[in-house]
């Protein structure tokens, strides 16, 4: 099950990514020879139009084969043919795609398991907010001097503050009532002592799940960054073989905690697919922008050429990366 959970999120992502690429080419008139989920062998496949839809043996990958993409085209509805814009916009489309499914499954997330509020839902008797007077139904709307609106605000005036003893007002059926409550200690964590209630909205859900994205977006980006620099070794990589063991692993702890996985692996594969590397689609957009300044001087037939030769490099760093999963992971 660990190895279909991987191959099912690996396919999902793919055929979002490519999905993208596809839908956008369709939209700005650019010919799609072939739109394929997986690579290698051909399974089946059925053509409607110009474009040839394919199911492929290994579920490695995918594409959206272009007409005029990688090679010269006298077509008119050519990649190659097409003003920047249109080519810029299906260049960016795949990692647009991965983006926005990753703010989605995180919104759905955080329905499914609510958004906490500023109600207090339970408390156990002997710890510091029970013991002060505080009840189930009570929602606190001022800790010391600062208004509550969210959770997370209890949470920093909780956890930020150095008072042993804090003020909180608390609305209670209509009326503020004031209470000094204790703050203890308890796994290195400031805390009162209470839970919250939750709602499930879906606005403040998608407000959150773009949050929480951009938030480990960054934190992908820094990672990238200290990669280059030398500050984090290639061996901290982790490949298909390792993916597949952390997928299995997440799995155990339920579906949540596996959609969010995903999550992560789409915006990781939306920032990755942006660097500017040949082969990758950061890379292709760079082209974009350097030909439109050199013209002709470099060819499309050129240009497929150093996209080869990044995606055998890329295939290269694959095959170590998995070399060194197969050491962490099975020996």
């Amino acid at each position: 099950m660990m190895i279909v959970y991987a191959i099912l999120i690996f396919c999902l992502l793919i055929f979002v990514h490519e999905l993208g690429h596809f839908v956008t080419a369709k939209t700005v008139g650019i010919k799609v020879n072939e739109f394929s989920l997986g690579m290698g062998p051909l399974l089946f496949n059925f053509k409607k139009g110009d474009t040839e839809y394919s199911l492929r043996a290994l579920p490695i990958g995918g594409y959206c084969k272009m007409e005029g993409e990688d090679e010269e085209s006298g077509d008119s509805n050519a990649f190659n043919n097409r003003p920047l814009p249109a080519k810029m916009l299906v260049v960016i489309a795949g990692s647009v795609m991965n983006l926005i499914f990753a703010i989605v499954i995180l919104a759905i997330v955080f329905i499914a398991v609510g958004i906490p509020n500023t109600t207090i839902k339970a408390l156990p008797p002997d710890l510091p907010a029970g013991k002060a007077g505080l009840m189930p139904g009570d929602t606190i709307v001022q800790i010391e001097d600062k208004e509550i609106r969210e959770w997370s605000e209890i949470l920093d005036a909780i956890g930020s503050g150095k008072e042993e003893t804090l003020t909180i007002i608390a609305d209670r059926d209509g009326t503020r009532i004031p209470f000094e409550v204790d703050v203890v200690i308890e796994q290195e964590r400031r805390i009162i002592g209470i839970q919250p209630d939750s709602t499930k909205n879906p606005g403040k859900a998608l407000v959150l799940g773009t949050k929480s994205t951009f938030e480990m977006g960054v934190e992908m980006i820094k990672v990238i960054g200290q990669l280059i620099s030398g500050k984090v070794a290639a061996d901290a990589l982790t490949g298909p073989v390792g993916i597949v063991y952390i997928v299995g692993d997440t799995a155990k702890m339920g579906l949540l905690n596996l959609a969010q996985l995903t999550a992560f692996i789409s915006l990781n594969l939306a920032i990755v697919n942006m660097l500017p590397f040949p082969a990758l689609d950061g890379g292709r957009a760079l082209f974009l922008i350097i030909r439109t300044f050199t013209g002709k001087t470099i060819t499309d037939a050129t240009e497929g050429t150093i996209h080869f030769v990044g995606l055998l490099l890329l295939f290269g760093l694959m095959i170590y990366v998995t070399f060194q999963d197969i050491g962490r992971f099975l020996l």
